[in-house]
Formats: structure tokens, sequence, C-alpha cells
């Protein structure tokens, strides 16, 4: 009751849901290429990469300015952090959270099986952001197993594991499959933000300073996206198709930066080569091949 005398339906499948309208706000604000991808899932698995997002998408802006923006001190940013995994650790264990997206994200990793394993790196790459300004390999390596792979590898939980009841490990071949889907977006996304990283960020997550060394990149990244082709068909049919369509957007704009020249730029797939992309992966075809 609320100050006044009209009952209000509640309980906790109806803040649930509210849970999972929440992110789904928000990921529909953040990102619209992302949200066609998701609307290609089917409806046992969407809403729970949804919830994953959302909450990837809430710790990646506080660390990416936001925050800062709002006044926030770098010793208070790290702690907001904090508190943010904290809190998702947590919701995990007791199935509830009064941070509506944190809540999500919970009701998610208690069907699917997401547990701190895949958590723990997660904020740890995020915390990365806000203590390392340039990466070596290694550092490279570590930071997008936390921030990509392990967003792959949370995706498929829920892919294999949604509404089953009984979460299950998927198979080794389809986790390496989402490792390396997962380590293909990334670097594609570090090639594309090169400038701002840099100029605005002041990081460098590749090192990337001669033409030798951005065709070392690209080449890794076609050799992921080409392994994770292969087992993209052995994925369920309701979460196929999405994922096709995403893998063949990163294929098409890994092939529009070989074809660059390196330049501030940020690359983009135009809406029309989009939507052909899209309807190709609804028509059933498998993903396109990328010469590794």
């Amino acid at each position: 009751m609320t100050g006044t005398h009209t009952r209000v339906a509640t309980g906790l499948d109806l803040y649930n849901r509210a849970a999972a309208d929440a992110a789904a706000t928000v990921i529909a604000r953040y990102s619209t290429s992302f949200g066609l991808a998701c609307r290609m899932l089917g409806p046992r698995p969407r809403p729970h990469v949804r919830n994953i997002y959302a909450l990837a998408r809430i710790a990646d802006e506080i660390v990416d300015g936001p925050a800062a923006e709002a006044g926030l001190t770098p010793g208070a940013t790290a702690a907001l952090l904090d508190q943010l995994e904290q809190e998702t650790h947590d919701a995990i264990d007791r199935g509830f959270s009064s941070n509506l997206v944190v809540h999500a994200f919970a009701t998610t990793a208690r069907e699917c099986g997401i547990g701190a394993d895949l958590v723990v790196p997660f904020f740890a790459s995020m915390r990365t952001d806000l203590q390392t300004q340039r990466h070596d390999a290694a550092s490279h390596d570590a930071y997008v197993y936390g921030s990509a792979e392990v967003i792959g590898l949370m995706c498929l939980q829920v892919f294999v594991n949604a509404g089953s009841g009984h979460p299950v490990a998927p198979a080794p071949e389809l986790i390496d499959g989402a490792r390396r889907l997962g380590a293909a977006f990334q670097d594609v996304n570090f090639l594309r933000d090169l400038a701002h990283d840099r100029g605005v960020l002041g990081r460098d997550y590749l090192d990337v300073s001669s033409a030798g060394e951005r065709a070392r990149v690209l080449a890794r990244i076609d050799a992921d996206l080409a392994a994770a082709a292969r087992v993209i068909p052995e994925l369920p049919a309701d979460s196929r198709r999405a994922v096709t369509a995403a893998h063949d957007l990163f294929a098409e704009l890994a092939a529009r930066l070989r074809d660059g020249d390196g330049s501030e730029e940020r690359v983009r797939v135009p809406d029309a080569v989009k939507a052909r992309l899209a309807a190709r992966a609804l028509m059933g075809f498998g993903p396109r091949e990328v010469r590794a």
C-alpha cells in the first residue's frame, strides 16, 4: 500500500517481469545492432541474453565516463564498481536485488547456471579499465577473456539451459566457439575504437602502431570468426539465427576494417547491409565463410 487505498498488483513474478523490462530498456537505449540480434532470438533465450548484456552495459558505463561526468572521483568509481559486483554475487545467492538490472541478471544466472567463475573475471576486466592504460599481449588476453569471452560463455549457458530446470555444462566445442566469437567481437571493437580509446579514454588495448601489427590483429580476428562459424550450426535452433547474424555483422566489420586505411573514422556497416545479413540468417543460412 502506497498512500492510497488502491490495491496494487505485486509479487515476485511481477517484480521479475519489471526487472526484465528494465534490462530490455537498457539494451534498447544503448545498442540498435544488439537489439536487432536479440529480437532474432527465440522467446526462450531472448530475455536472458538481454539481462546479461544489461548488467555488462551498466558496469561498462561506470568505468567509461558517465560516473566521472557525474562528479565521482576515481576512488569513488572503483568503489561503485565493487558494490555492483558484490550486489551481483549477493543477488545470485539470495534470488533478489533492489537494483532491477542486477535482479534481472540474477534470475538468469540462477536458472541457467552462471556462477562466480564467470562473474568474477568479468568484473576483474572492468576494474582493469580503472587501473591499466596500456596493454601488452598477456594483459590484452586476460582483459578480453573477462570482458568478452565470459559474456559469450554466459550466453552459451543461456542457449543450452534456459527453461531446462537443471543446468548442464555445454559441450567443449561450443565453449571454445563461444570464447573465440567473444574474442573476435572485442578485437573488432578495439580496432574500430582506437582513436576514441586513445584520445578520450587514454587506453591502448592492442598496441597497434604499424600496418603489420594491424594485419596481425585482423588475421587473429579472422581465425576466431572461422572457428566460431564451425560450431554455430550446433547451437539450439532458437539461438542459431541470432548468433549467425551477429557473427556475419562482425565479419563484415572486419572486412571493412581490412579494406580501410586505419584512419580515425569509425567503421560502420550501413543499415541496408545489416538488414541483408539479418535476412540471410533468418532464412536459415549458416555463418558466412571467413578465410583464416
